[in-house]
């Protein structure tokens, strides 16, 4: 007969080589813990709130940390909520959720379909929908924190949970560290966040070491020029004209002035001049995006952007007071998020051993825009890591892959994610990273 001593020890060895024990438990517990969260998806998934309104849902998640245990604050850059647990002495891990949803119809046809519609800032009347999964990202965080509540005696140290608002327009992450949020509530040892993600099924996780997402630039450009009538071009200075002359030199600053090795993006994604068929307009607007990694890439382009233009003008003969204006809109300026390596490949050593090594991808790096790597650029230089949660309903995903037909995007009106399935990976997924991270 086995002693308890010798037997508790060869269980914690067994649990240790195979974290089958482990593992068990964080599954069943969520499992048993998912009617109360999809109950909580649906009425996050009804009740969307765009950018810098998220009221209703910053109240609804303070109250669900509140129920928890957590020590929360409401209102920190604008709607944002942050909730502290304290469990004795420990690393600090933050994880973020963010909570604004966007102006779009929805057109899923799911029985619990947004049917909310608001006026926007020009007074018309928009669809809200949460068409990049935040609905999903908040769901996850509160069964995370249900998970981390529940396995106190698993681990030691801060649980930091931050809702975050504005992610949408790049606004949030910036004004949550603004009032404080690693100087006021704690200063983090580690940053974790999850993003769903309409190219990988349910069920399964996305990794991304190093850039996982886009520095992204809002620039306007006014071309000014010398107006008159059409049939006497020659009396006038066509801004028209320049402005095509601009669009077509800024393709040569990706092709031309930039390493290949570098990764860059300049679309010109708006162009207005002009009212009447035969009047040549004064001035003609432009509106781009910008897309790189790169600091440094970025800081290339809006140079180039700036040369090129004030070029083009003098050649077209036009005096200083003429020259294009390029304003970048810093205030909307949203950086790439790095996912720090040495993290991210704890945080995957965590998710293969919870969910299973197959169901942990290589995610590339794309070009969109995230809020979240403003966690890793301020003064302290905390490592951040966020993974792709895979969305996709599997038959839907089988589907494509065998035919070619595409799957409805982020930010689509048909985007309808797997969320029972999504949701009980993403808390898994996060609940374990984190532990891992407490216990090392």
């Amino acid at each position: 007969m086995k002693t308890p001593i010798i037997t508790s020890l060869a269980l914690l060895i067994s649990c240790s080589l195979s974290v089958s024990c482990f593992a068990t438990d964080l599954a069943e517990s969520t499992a048993e813990n998912m009617p109360q969260l999809e109950a909580l998806y649906t009425h996050l998934h009804q009740h969307p709130e765009l950018s810098y309104q998220e009221q209703a849902t910053s109240a609804r998640m303070a109250k669900e940390l509140s129920k928890l245990g957590f020590d929360v604050t409401e209102k920190v850059g604008g709607y944002g909520v942050v909730g502290l647990l304290k469990n004795g002495a420990g690393p600090v891990v933050m994880i973020r959720a963010d909570m604004d949803a966007l102006p779009i119809t929805e057109q899923t046809g799911k029985p619990y379909a947004s049917k909310v519609k608001v006026l926007n800032a020009n007074n018309q009347e928009v669809g809200v929908m949460h068409g990049c999964g935040h609905d999903i990202h908040m769901t996850s965080l509160i069964g995370t924190a249900q998970q981390l509540v529940a396995q106190k005696d698993n681990w030691q140290g801060t649980l930091m949970m931050v809702a975050q608002p504005a992610e949408e327009v790049g606004g949030g992450a910036k004004a949550m560290l603004k009032q404080g949020l690693f100087s006021d509530f704690a200063t983090p040892d580690y940053v974790l966040g999850l993003h769903v993600s309409a190219s990988i099924p349910a069920g399964k996780v996305g990794i991304t070491p190093g850039y996982a997402l886009a520095n992204v630039d809002s620039v306007d450009i006014t071309v000014k020029g010398e107006g008159g009538h059409g049939a006497y071009p020659h009396l006038t200075k066509d801004p028209i004209v320049l402005a095509s002359r601009i669009v077509l030199a800024l393709q040569t600053i990706t092709s031309r002035e930039l390493s290949p090795l570098e990764p860059s993006v300049i679309t010109v994604g708006s162009i207005h001049g002009g009212s009447k068929h035969n009047i040549i307009s004064n001035e003609v607007k432009l509106q781009l995006t910008l897309r790189s990694y790169n600091p440094d890439v970025r800081l290339a382009q809006i140079a180039a952007i700036k040369r090129l233009t004030k070029g083009i003008a003098i050649s077209a003969g036009l005096d200083e007071a003429r020259y294009p204006e390029v304003y970048v809109h810093e205030d909307e300026r949203i950086p790439s998020t790095y996912n720090d390596p040495e993290l991210t490949n704890k945080v995957q050593a965590s998710i293969r051993a919870e969910i299973g090594t197959d169901n942990v991808v290589q995610a590339d790096a794309v070009m969109a825009g995230e809020d979240f790597g403003l966690y890793g650029l301020t003064a302290e230089k905390r490592p951040i890591s966020l993974f792709w949660l895979g969305a996709v309903p599997p038959s839907e995903y089988q589907h494509s892959i065998e035919t070619g037909a595409s799957l409805p995007s982020l930010h689509s009106s048909q985007f309808a994610p797997d969320y029972p399935a999504t949701i009980q990976t993403g808390v898994r997924a996060m609940s374990r990273s984190a532990i891992d991270l407490f216990n090392q």
